[in-house]
């Protein structure tokens, strides 16, 4: 097996990432994770790895972090997002799809829904209900997603959001 290589690198104080994310919808719920050492959640998903399809590279993420393989639905967004964390500039380009997990996989009131570990990160995953500004004040990243959750449009939309201080 060759060596992977995730498509995230450094560039003179500023990093690049190619991001894909799982849009998992069920009973009125999205499913959102966060590593043990964070302040924000996220949707499930990781880096796209070179030579890598965002499609395979989205079902590797979500078998690697929730243990059980999803089924791949449509793009719903790409996006291009510039934000500041931990010191640097970031510039990432996303891709959104729509997943299913299998039946068993459903809000059940439990939080968090399910812990795992990967890469060295303690991952909790919840079920945050879609109404009622729950998403935001789980500080949900990046920043414009609630929004786009509340009201996922019909066919795939692009986004650039720039959250940068100039």
């Amino acid at each position: 097996m060759s060596e992977r290589h995730v498509l995230s690198f450094p560039i003179d104080g500023r990093r690049f990432n190619y991001r894909v994310a799982a849009v998992i919808i069920a009973d009125g719920h999205v499913l959102v994770s966060r590593e043990d050492d964070d302040d924000y959640v996220m949707l499930p998903g990781g880096r796209v790895e070179m030579g890598e399809a965002s499609a395979p590279a989205l079902v590797r993420e979500i078998e690697e972090e929730l243990g059980m393989r999803g089924s791949m639905g449509p793009l719903l967004a790409t996006s291009e997002s510039f934000y500041r964390r931990e010191g640097e500039d970031f510039h990432e380009i996303g891709l959104f799809y729509r997943v299913t997990l299998p039946e068993q996989a459903v809000p059940d009131g439990r939080a968090p829904w399910l812990v795992r570990e990967d890469e060295g990160h303690v991952l909790s995953n919840f079920w945050v209900p879609l109404t009622g500004g729950a998403l935001a004040g789980m500080n949900l990243l990046p920043r414009w997603l609630p929004a786009f959750l509340e009201n996922v449009p019909d066919g795939p939309v692009h986004i650039v959001h720039d959250e940068r201080t100039r």
